[in-house]
């Protein structure tokens, strides 16, 4: 999967949270915010929610880096 597989919205959910979790604010509010995104988006895409949140964390935080992916 590539960023442009993602909604913008998932993609700025994932951003945000790996922002405060490397500063080391991960806040609940926004894991649950990425978790139901993530889930709405399997859900929607008939996709399995464990590949979408792998593949949206992959994207986001290896943002330029080549990488091959499964799905």
């Amino acid at each position: 999967m590539t960023a442009t597989d993602f909604p913008d919205a998932l993609i700025a959910l994932e951003s945000a949270a790996w922002e405060e979790l490397q500063a080391g604010q991960l806040t609940i509010p926004t894991a649950a915010a990425v978790h139901a995104a993530v889930r709405e988006y399997a859900a929607e895409t008939g996709i399995a929610r464990v590949d979408v949140e792998m593949g949206v964390k992959r994207v986001v935080r290896h943002a330029g880096a080549k990488c091959a992916t499964r799905v």
